[in-house]
């Protein structure tokens, strides 16, 4: 698949001038896990997400009980 010009402007912005080589393992998929991968990936690096149990979320998705929100998201 080839870039137009102007994807390779924006791919190049977003680097500054950086040249990035490689991908990082993220291990731990709670809040700072997350936020690691996700500042990564902004950054132009290749991220994997490592968790161990079969939910993302970390401690924070036990918090459910002590602050409730009525979310349904859990």
């Amino acid at each position: 698949m080839e870039q137009t010009s102007s994807q390779k402007k924006n791919n190049a912005a977003k680097t500054q001038g950086k040249d990035f080589v490689g991908s990082v393992m993220v291990l731990g998929s709670g809040i700072a896990g997350m936020q690691s991968a996700l500042d990564l990936a902004n950054s132009g690096y290749y991220v994997y997400l490592v968790e161990r149990s079969s939910a993302i979320g970390g401690l924070m998705s036990q918090l459910d009980k002590t602050f409730p929100t009525n979310d349904c998201a859990m």
